[in-house]
This record gives structure tokens, C-alpha cells and sequence, in this order.
């Protein structure tokens, strides 16, 4: 029952966030609460230890007070930093390192190529009538929730929560 629990609610707070940012350009504060509500509940059920947990609270903090500082310069919007914050406290410090570094950069980089080159052509996209969300046509930043979710999508697998999860089934 925790493996199931710690398999469905990160992906799926994942994937609401990055479809409420493509379609509305904002991601609910409710799934960054599903995700820090969540957290402290399944951890130790699922066999991590409390300094593990720590570890994990720590990354969390740290990539708040960084995100909060970049919200803070307009440069990364508010619910963009919750969701980090929330989706670092599920891979603690090792991983979110590599979460944010690689995974999280790498594909919003390329989503923010992608979508400004669909920006460039919006006058021939809605000439043909090709049905996007104006978030991706029209808006003025780049609803990065979509990189944040596949990042975390790609990172999930070595995630310590669910490795901890898949050895308590053993």
C-alpha cells in the first residue's frame, strides 16, 4: 500500500502541474501541498531513516531559499519555485542535484527553444488552425512546470523514496 502510494502521488502531482501550466500558466499551490503533506507521512513507512529525512528537508530548504531569491527578481515564477521545493524534498540532496542540474535544466532549455520557436511562427500556426494553448502562442514566459515534471519524471526511478519503497516489498 505505501510502495503504491509513493509510485502514484509524485507522478501524478507531476503531470497536474505541468498540464495547469501549459493550458492556464499557473500550477495549483494544492500540488505542491499534496507533495510536502505526503512526504513526511510515506518516508518512514517506506523504510527511510530520519537522517535520510533530514537530508531530504534540507534539499528542500536549499532549493527554496533559491528559488525564492530567483521569485523574489521576477526571474522564476512562485509556483515554479514551489514545485521545485516540493518535488526536491522527495529526492533529497544527492538526487536533487542531479534533478535540477541536469534533468530540469537540460529539458527546459529545450522547451524554451521549442516554444519560442512556436512563438516565431504564431501567425502561421493560427493561420492554419492548428488548435495550442495560448500559453504557448501569446504568453510572455515559458510555462516551465512542463520541464520541472519530466525532469522529475526522468530522475524518479533513482529516487530514494521509491528505492526505499521497492526494498520494503522484498
Amino acid at each position: 500500500m505505501i510502495a503504491a502510494a509513493v509510485f502514484v502521488i509524485l507522478p501524478l502531482c507531476l503531470a497536474m502541474a505541468a498540464f495547469s501550466d501549459l493550458l492556464t500558466m499557473t500550477i495549483p499551490n494544492r500540488v505542491s501541498l499534496i507533495l510536502v503533506a505526503s512526504f513526511p507521512l510515506l518516508a518512514p513507512l517506506s523504510g527511510l531513516g530520519l537522517e535520510t529525512i533530514g537530508m531530504h528537508l534540507g534539499a528542500a530548504a536549499i532549493v527554496f531559499s533559491a528559488c525564492f531569491t530567483l521569485f523574489a527578481f521576477n526571474v522564476m515564477g512562485g509556483g515554479d519555485a514551489k514545485l521545485l521545493s516540493a518535488t526536491a524534498l522527495w529526492f533529497g540532496l544527492d538526487q536533487s542535484l542531479a534533478f535540477l542540474m541536469i534533468d530540469v535544466a537540460m529539458i527546459g532549455g529545450l522547451i524554451t527553444l521549442l516554444i519560442l520557436m512556436v512563438r516565431a511562427q504564431s501567425s502561421t500556426i493560427l493561420a492554419i488552425g492548428l488548435p495550442l494553448p495560448n500559453s504557448v502562442l501569446f504568453a510572455k514566459k515559458i510555462p516551465y512546470g512542463i520541464a520541472i515534471a519530466i525532469g522529475g519524471f526522468m530522475a524518479f526511478p533513482s529516487s530514494p523514496i521509491l528505492i526505499a519503497a521497492l526494498e520494503s516489498l522484498k
